[in-house]
């Protein structure tokens, strides 16, 4: 299996220096349950994009703290990039800005939090799990998002909510599969996170953040849902 590993995360302070990037924690976290998959990683803000999607099994495209509604060149060609999968039957994963990005460049909307920006940690209630999702009910991811879903493209079912967030997870058949949260991020980077992200907030965000981590994240759980769900949708491509 060969993914298409699409990063658009712009944050290049000194923090992030601190920290892994986000090829290595998505590579991370896909050879946690699948060893042998080969990951092959595009920085979009620095124009790094794949030339075409043959050869390529899925996409998966990660977070960012810029926005999809940012009117610059790298996000208006992932929007080009993700109507071209989506149109050629290409497997699609999106986590935080890549859930919002595929419903955008599909035809949906998002916009602003209903409520506070949400950082640390959120458990999504999966209410109508997708057949790979083995073992759903809820599950509890990093998180950190001042925008979201508000309406998704024809074709797309809501799967997944949490608290302020009536679109946590979404499938569209077998070919996209989106969660607003981070299942790439680790307990120690989440908790960095928060300290480095609350003093930006008012003090309850941050307090709620460290809060949410101590009941724990589900990153490796996730991340089999991603390798079954990109396997189910190879195996439907070659029949």
């Amino acid at each position: 299996m060969h993914i298409a590993l699409l990063v658009t995360n712009t944050d290049e302070s000194d923090f992030a220096a601190r920290h892994p990037r986000d090829a290595e924690k998505f590579r991370r976290l896909i050879a946690g349950v699948r060893p042998a998959w080969q990951v092959t990683a595009f920085d979009l803000p620095k124009g790094e994009f794949p030339e075409d999607l043959e050869g390529f099994d899925g996409v998966l495209i990660g977070g960012s703290p810029a926005s999809v509604r940012d009117d610059l060149p790298w996000v208006h060609r992932l929007m080009g990039v993700i109507r071209a999968a989506y149109g050629q039957g290409v497997p699609m994963v999106g986590a935080c800005f890549g859930h919002q990005a595929i419903a955008q460049a599909l035809g949906g909307t998002v916009g602003h939090n209903p409520g506070p920006f949400v950082l640390g940690a959120a458990e999504t209630e999966i209410f109508a799990p997708a057949p790979w999702m083995e073992g759903a009910g809820r599950i509890r991811l990093a998180a950190a998002h001042g925008e979201q879903v508000v309406d998704l493209p024809e074709g797309a079912e809501v799967i997944g909510r949490s608290e302020g967030c009536a679109v946590a997870a979404y499938r569209m058949g077998d070919r996209v599969f989106a969660t607003q949260h981070h299942p790439e991020m680790t307990p120690d980077f989440a908790a960095a996170l928060v300290e480095e992200f609350a003093p930006h907030f008012p003090a309850d965000v941050g307090v709620a953040g460290r809060v949410a981590l101590q009941r724990g994240i589900e990153g490796p759980r996730f991340a089999e849902w991603i390798a079954r769900f990109f396997e189910q949708a190879t195996a439907g491509r070659t029949t």
